[in-house]
């Protein structure tokens, strides 16, 4: 009955979640990626229960400041550490896939606190279990998702890394703070999360797939026109080929050579990145094509030629932004 009870507090989080990644028409992240997120999330969970079973005996004549004021900051922490692994290394391109990822490790997170509240909550109305699990699970997902989405958007204008992470933090530490006040009777404070949270996540999803959608089809484009010169032999004619000609005299012909491939590599891999979301989001499966893994050691291979040096030279050309980036990402899933 227990299980029962654990099941039915957190299928409407589960719901939710299955919403999101339904809303994510571009398949942005992968079903198996939300389920390991969610695994990831229960192992998070399990390291905050240790961490705050350590600390919380230096509050034992103070125990509501460590819930409302420690425990937020400690298990905040430890969730966003994932979401920024995630947006530094390149793997989450656009807000969609942020919050999705956000609320994935929030919801698994949320399981096991649940798992474990509940089932020490001598208590047999089901209202309450519902009250207790949904509140918490849509808190959990919901400050993580919101972490991951104000980190996204701060990479994207902020080039201090740290100054990057600390608004996303810091909201999610404080409305998990004052969730844990108790301000409001607990029915109150989940009705007012399942009413304002899928708006807010709507809205992000809505602008972000615009956003998403005119950086297709702008880069598409220009990505198509540049390796049609590359391919053609007309690439001298261009700006680009002006300013490869011009590296000539900063570096040996073979290193001006392996950038013009480098720069042909990288513009294939971009389109097929591009061609795949296009199919995915038109409802096609598209899978990655053998030679991908190839193309993609040999981009290795000249960009450890090039050097870092030749790389910055580049950057005019090759396009370094971190959803550039994430579309190299894209062609390896």
């Amino acid at each position: 009955m227990s299980i029962l009870k654990i099941v039915f507090s957190l299928f409407p989080v589960l719901i939710f979640l299955i919403a999101l990644v339904s809303l994510d028409s571009y398949k942005l992240v992968r079903l198996t990626a939300v389920l390991k997120t969610i695994c990831l999330g229960g192992v998070v969970a399990l390291v905050a229960y240790f961490l705050n079973t350590w600390l919380s005996p230096l509050f034992a004549d103070s125990l509501s400041i460590f819930i409302r004021y420690i425990s937020p900051v400690i298990e905040e922490t430890l969730k966003a550490i994932y979401i920024v692994y995630l947006i530094r290394t390149n793997k989450v391109g656009f807000l969609v896939d942020a919050a999705i990822c956000g609320f994935a490790i929030g919801a698994g997170f949320a399981m096991v606190e649940n798992i474990y509240y509940l089932q020490s909550l001598q208590q047999s109305n089901m209202l309450v279990w519902l009250i207790r699990g949904c509140g918490t699970a849509v808190m959990h997902g919901g400050t993580t998702a919101i972490c991951a989405i104000l980190n996204k958007s701060m990479s994207e204008r902020q080039r201090n890394k740290f100054l990057a992470i600390v608004p996303g933090l810091l909201a999610a530490i404080l409305i998990h703070s004052i969730f844990n006040h108790f301000f409001i009777p607990p029915i109150f404070t989940t009705i007012a999360q399942l009413a304002t949270l899928p708006l807010f996540l709507i809205v992000i999803f809505s602008y972000s797939e615009k956003v998403l959608r005119n950086w297709l089809e702008l880069g598409m484009d220009n990505d198509v026109q540049l390796l049609d010169s590359i391919l053609t032999g007309t690439i001298s004619e261009t700006r680009a080929g002006m300013y490869l000609l011009s590296l000539k005299k900063k570096f040996p012909g073979e290193v001006v050579a392996d950038m013009l491939c480098f720069l042909r590599i990288h513009l294939e891999l971009a389109i097929r990145a591009k061609g795949m979301l296009l199919l995915r989001n038109a409802g096609f499966r598209a899978t990655m094509e053998l030679d991908i893994r190839e193309k993609l050691i040999e981009l290795k291979f000249l960009e450890k030629s090039i050097g870092t040096t030749g790389k910055l030279a580049l950057s005019p050309i090759v396009h370094s932004s971190t959803r550039d980036l994430w579309q190299l990402y894209v062609v390896q899933q």
